[in-house]
């Protein structure tokens, strides 16, 4: 449920590290608690984000929540299926579902060019994360 490869923070985002490169979703925890998911708002390609700063929004059938940004860098791709609007226009290939489905694959949210790669080690481990949220 909480895959060893990744990293996990506190507010319930992951990153998966490919060199210097994060990718970065929700975990499992987060969809679940926040139910089926009908809209995300990701930051911009280009966009610069900062470490547990606010960066975006996912809306649920139950609430809307706060998106941080787990990592400092430029926001290099995000996961377009998951946004109802791209560039003012309806998103033909609109599926949010995706993030309650595969949260760890096909339900990731953007990729970061890593300021600092040496953050991600600041960040939780699959076991310490496990804890957390037992």
């Amino acid at each position: 449920m909480y895959p060893d490869d990744l990293k996990y923070t506190e507010e319930h985002e992951w990153v998966r590290l490919d060199g210097d490169v994060a990718t970065v979703g929700i975990t499992h925890f987060a969809q679940d608690q926040l139910g089926d998911i009908v809209d995300v708002d990701l930051p911009e390609v280009g966009a610069q984000v900062a470490c547990m700063k606010e960066c975006g929004a996912i809306e649920s059938v139950k609430t809307a929540s706060d998106l941080f940004s787990p990592v400092t860098g430029q926001v290099t791709e995000r996961n377009i299926t998951l946004a109802s609007r791209i560039d003012g226009q309806k998103n033909p290939d609109f599926h949010p579902e995706l993030v309650n489905q595969d949260p760890y694959s096909g339900g990731w949210l953007f990729k970061v060019k890593l300021a600092d790669v040496g953050e991600v080690g600041k960040l939780l481990d699959a076991a310490a994360y496990r804890k957390l949220v037992e």
